[in-house]
């Protein structure tokens, strides 16, 4: 192990500072800035975070009865659901333009305005043709805040904290969704329009940043690349406490500067083809993109849009109590989360996604199993009536192949020990709630009537899915629920940055509308277990993609992180150094400093 002399004194204020940085994992300086203000910053700004979770959230269980209400099928539930995505994504790839041209600031203003008004669009929607316009437009605002909220905290975070406060907008993510499920199960009790109140009720939290965001200052970062100097010293001064920023001030500056004149050198042209032709940025955008992608993929967002219908899938009846079981997994989300907060200092954010991945592999492992018990040993059908209209619902021999028809329900009664006289009929055109004829087709509360199940099976291993459920939050959330979004806002250039973050983030969607939009339809043709078996497949895969591509970040300045993508594209994660060596600038001096200089220290 090498060391210098830990004894440097620091001179006075005119004179020049020691040019050791705090190591990784060691306390910062007495001279660190006052956090106050930057969780204030962190918290008007991770309220797109809130926004974002929030809607996930709340379609879950508004989506329950909006579909008895307005008699949704299959593909308008996935269309309600992935349209606000498709939105986000778009609006995430436009937002590196908006990011470079109006400031951080300003496109977080904006993405709150859009969201409010798509908020008083759904709560109005007569039909389900409006509803889906007001969908669209609250994607739109998502989209914008999901890309440009990241990018904030981290330009405006000093190195000891960055990783937290990003941290904290994924932690807002879970809190909103935790939010909504219990303002789902509140609002489950309302009857007819429940759904409106669910939907509407984002129209605050909106309201609250962007009124937030109008006396909060515009990124340092940002302000220095437009060369609105004197506005960024101000800006940096008082996101610092107003004490003395000149050091951190000149070293943006300088390097800023360089971007700028390799632009020159360059030639300029468009910023996604200097990312391509320049070999660092190429290889952070693959590993930024790839995280992002395998997040959606791993099936996050199936579980959370739809945890109150899977839960229903497993065999719990009643919807009010599938709704408040789905606030459990929510609230699982969130704690687990919140977890994620204080271990991306301390473990660092490689550990931390590998140990997510696998434990998330394993749990959606459970998951599977716990659907293939429920179709192994599902009830079936004794009794086989007479259709007039001769459909294939008479066809299926037990209560499993009937539920993968969207057109047929199980019809059933129970005892404290079985199932019996049971038989796969039609469902009613004009509503889910009963069947098209014969004994379930005029349900009643009567106990002596059947009991009529769409859309789920009667069965003893609804906890495992439970289970599976809870351990999949509890393993996703700290890692791959927050990484994601904090690796990809410190791995870019600042040239680069927003627009690196625009790629990744409409990556992040374009999976995300893949994955909601086919979930019910794959669930039919692979059945349940089979769906979610691909799905722990594709986390395999997300794991070997981080064991050899994620560099840890832990620690550095945002303008050192390109030199851990120097070498070749998937060398990162194998790579990555056990120490950490950083430099600081000496007063007066342009020259970089190398890893010979006198003037470095490496820590174990």
């Amino acid at each position: 192990m090498i060391s210098m002399d830990s004894r440097t004194p620091e001179a006075g204020d005119g004179g020049e500072r020691s040019v050791i940085r705090t190591p990784p994992g060691e306390a910062p300086d007495r001279d660190a800035p006052p956090a106050g203000f930057l969780y204030v910053l962190a918290f008007f700004s991770a309220l797109g975070g809130f926004l974002f979770g929030y809607d996930t959230g709340v379609v879950s269980g508004a989506m329950l009865l909006l579909k008895e209400e307005m008699n949704l099928s299959a593909l308008w539930q996935e269309l309600l659901v992935s349209s606000t995505v498709g939105a986000a994504a778009l609006s995430a790839l436009a937002g590196g333009s908006l990011n470079g041209w109006l400031g951080r600031r300003a496109c977080i203003l904006l993405a709150s305005l859009v969201f409010g008004i798509g908020g008083v669009v759904m709560s109005l929607a007569p039909d389900k043709v409006a509803l889906l316009v007001g969908r669209v437009t609250v994607g739109l605002g998502i989209g914008i805040a999901s890309m440009t909220v990241p990018v904030y905290i981290a330009e405006v975070s000093p190195p000891h904290r960055r990783g937290q406060l990003v941290t904290i907008n994924s932690l807002f993510i879970t809190g909103g969704q935790f939010v909504a499920s219990v303002v789902d199960g509140a609002f489950s009790y309302v009857g007819r329009g429940g759904w409106r109140f669910m939907l509407g009720l984002s129209v605050l939290p909106a309201a609250l940043q962007f009124v937030g965001f109008l006396f909060l200052p515009e990124s340092p970062r940002w302000l220095l690349q437009k060369g609105r100097s004197q506005e960024a010293r101000r800006a940096l001064s008082r996101i610092r406490g107003g004490r003395s920023v000149g050091e951190e001030y000149d070293s943006i500056r300088a390097s800023i500067e360089e971007e700028e004149e390799g632009k020159e050198a360059g030639g300029g042209g468009l910023i996604i083809l200097r990312i391509f032709g320049h070999g660092p940025t190429r290889r952070a955008l693959v590993v930024g993109c790839g995280l992002q992608m395998f997040q959606q993929l791993a099936g996050i967002n199936t579980v959370m849009y739809y945890s109150a219908t899977i839960l229903q899938m497993a065999g719990v009846q009643d919807v009010k109590r599938a709704i408040w079981l789905s606030a459990a997994t929510s609230a699982t989300n969130f704690v687990f989360t919140l977890a994620g907060v204080w271990l991306v200092e301390r473990v660092g954010r490689r550990k931390l996604t590998l140990g997510s991945l696998l434990g998330t592999g394993l749990s959606l492992t459970v998951l599977a199993v716990g659907f293939w018990l429920s179709a192994r040993y599902s009830p079936p059908a004794t009794l086989h009536p007479v259709d007039a209209q001769n459909s294939t619902c008479r066809l299926y021999g037990s209560c499993e192949l009937c539920m993968l028809d969207p057109d047929c329900g199980f019809c059933y009664r129970e005892n404290d020990s079985a199932v019996f006289d049971s038989s796969c009929v039609p469902v009613a055109q004009a509503s889910t709630d009963h069947a098209a004829w014969g004994r379930c087709s005029n349900q009643t509360e009567a106990t002596s009537s059947p009991t009529w199940a769409y859309n789920y099976c009667p069965t003893s291993y609804s906890w495992v899915v439970l289970t599976g459920l809870l351990l999949y939050l509890a393993f996703f959330a700290p890692g791959m629920g927050t990484m994601p979004w904090t690796v990809n806002s410190e791995i870019y250039p600042l040239w680069a940055r927003s627009t690196g973050n625009a790629c990744s983030a409409g990556v992040n969607w374009s999976c995300n509308v893949l994955v909601s939009l086919t979930f019910l339809h794959v669930a039919q043709y692979l059945t349940y277990y089979g769906a979610f078996f691909v799905y722990t497949g594709l986390v395999a895969l997300g794991l070997l993609f981080v064991l050899g591509c994620l560099p840890e970040t832990k620690g550095l300045q945002l303008e050192d992180v390109e030199s851990l993508f120097t070498g070749p594209l998937c060398s990162c994660g194998a790579s990555s150094p056990a120490r950490h060596v950083q430099y600081s600038r000496l007063d007066g001096s342009d020259a970089p400093l190398s890893d010979d200089d006198d003037d470095a220290t490496e820590t174990d």
